[in-house]
């Protein structure tokens, strides 16, 4: 099997019975705020994309990058689809000329022409990715790959029973905004970065040490940032709140922990991976020079890009839409529907709209409990977005369903919140379509009413198997201390004595001290 790096989470598998190429990203994504890192616009795209398979594993716009896909991708390539909710995916690539579709069926294997063995396993809840996340297997003559990519499974035990995997791709680096959009004192930004950089390599281990395959390979990150507006979110500062470190800083931290079977694939790198070896020819003489020259390989790479992403700035503003008519047209009707995500939220959220210099031009209120959209009326908020108008503008022009995948993604907004962190805003503008709406609000109701009966005991307390927010395994993923228990794989918190989480509202813990044989926290 040989594997050449395309750059993020991008890869092509090459095998005698088929080639696959694998989310293939190269174009900014999120308003011309992420870019690719190292560049990859020099590959030779065309002949990349000369395939017979081609697998995108989520609607993410660094991994669905439209234009790529477009120009470069044989649109005779047959897509391994994954079974998700929505028929999102599949739509936009027939938009893009594709029309043979393979539909997998979620943790099922699929032999391909050739023995070719293939298995996607979707994630689909409505915090998973775009309404949706999926990794991909790959078997060969009996080599066996997982392409993880962004996904975040409750466990790897499917995989696994697969038989022993030779090269396991996954990601380790962030992919959020969190923290540094977040109006808060330089140093407690500095430790939440710190602490979430810390979380990241953390849950990687953990999905490493569970797989125990041959090879690890970091992936699907970090990208970074050319404009000069967000060059600060690029780890290239000695910063240790910074939640964007490279493969050359996971290399590192995971020698820390005894980890010493780890591949960097730079774009154009070629691994040839067989079930006893793993060798890997790289476009450069030293990996360890590259990275150590990466604030010159990120300014030169910033040169060359900056007519793209004044370019694309120059397509943002649209003066003809009227902001507020517009977001009640979209919204309100989704507010009416809405029941879970609404309750939620819980309250309004205020959005204060910019002109380019920073002035607040417009104040616009989302009030989810009155199921309208309207101008702000000095009331107080416990949750405040600030962004340019332009952004909106945009938004509203394109008819975009997801902010998360664009206005969010892109770090360009600041936020502000009172109390803890609440998962029903960002669900909620990811769910802009009612399509979307319908399915969350279906997802939700569903897990409100599914009750998770295992306990386990963890030190001094006894508690419920599974994590409220999405089902993780805590026996693998939880960590307690004192009288907190963290789930690993998102980081979320719960007060062991009462069974509150203290990271967002909702999402009760079933808990009790061990030597206790009461009803549990309620």
């Amino acid at each position: 099997m040989q594997i050449t790096g395309t750059g993020h989470a991008g890869m092509r598998i090459d095998t005698p019975a088929g080639s696959i190429l694998c989310d293939p990203w190269v174009n900014p994504a999120f308003f011309a705020s992420w870019f690719p890192f190292p560049d990859n616009s020099g590959l030779d795209w065309e002949a990349l994309g000369q395939v017979d398979y081609l697998y995108v594993s989520h609607l993410h716009r660094d991994h669905f990058d439209a234009v790529n896909l477009t120009r470069n991708v044989s649109k005779k390539a047959t897509v391994l689809l994954p079974e998700y909710p929505t028929d999102e995916l599949e739509d936009q690539l027939r938009a893009l000329g594709f029309t043979d579709f393979l539909r997998t069926v979620s943790d099922e294997v699929v032999e391909l022409d050739g023995g070719l063995n293939i298995m996607v396993q979707a994630l689909i809840s409505p915090t998973d990715g775009p309404i949706g996340d999926s990794s991909l297997w790959v078997e060969y003559d009996g080599v066996r790959l997982l392409n993880q990519n962004d996904a975040r499974p409750t466990d790897l035990t499917r995989f696994a029973d697969l038989g022993p995997v030779h090269g396991h791709m996954l990601q380790f680096s962030g992919a959020i905004w969190y923290p540094m959009v977040y109006d808060l004192p330089h140093n407690a930004k500095t430790a939440f970065g710190k602490q979430k950089r810390e979380r990241q390599f953390d849950r990687t281990f953990r999905y490493i040490d569970d797989l125990k395959a041959a090879n690890v390979f970091p992936i699907a990150g970090p990208p970074c940032f050319l404009d000069d507006a967000l060059w600060q979110y690029n780890d290239i500062f000695g910063d240790e709140g910074n939640i964007f470190p490279d493969q050359h800083a996971f290399q590192v931290e995971y020698a820390k922990v005894g980890g010493d079977n780890s591949h960097i694939l730079l774009p154009g790198s070629v691994c040839t991976l067989t079930a006893d070896d793993c060798t890997t020819k790289h476009p450069v003489a030293d990996v360890d020079a590259f990275f150590a020259a990466k604030e010159m390989h990120l300014r030169g790479y910033q040169e060359r890009q900056r007519p793209v992403i004044e370019a694309a700035k120059r397509t943002w503003a649209h003066p003809e839409i009227d902001v507020l008519d517009g977001l009640r047209r979209q919204i309100e009707p989704l507010l009416e529907e809405s029941i879970y995500m609404a309750k939620g939220v819980g309250g309004p959220v205020q959005l204060e709209l910019t002109d380019p210099e920073g002035e607040v031009v417009e104040s616009i209120v989302v009030d989810f409990p009155n199921g309208e959209v309207r101008p702000y009326a000095e009331e107080k908020v416990r949750y405040r977005f600030r962004t340019e108008r332009r952004l909106i503008e945009h938004l509203l022009f394109t008819g975009e369903v997801d902010w998360s995948n664009s206005l969010f993604l892109s770090c360009r907004f600041t936020a502000t919140r009172i109390g803890q962190y609440n998962e029903f805003v960002y669900s909620f503008f990811k769910c802009l379509s009612e399509e979307r709406l319908q399915y969350a609000e279906g997802w939700y109701d569903e897990h409100e009413r599914t009750t998770d009966a295992e306990d386990i005991t963890m030190g001094d307390w006894t508690l419920q198997r599974r994590c409220p927010h999405l089902k993780a395994d805590l026996t693998r993923f939880g960590i307690v201390e004192g009288e907190t228990l963290t789930c690993q794989l998102h980081g979320w918190r719960f007060d062991l004595p009462s069974g509150r989480c203290l990271t967002s509202a909702g999402h009760q813990l079933r808990s009790r001290p061990a030597d206790r044989k009461s009803d549990a926290a309620s």
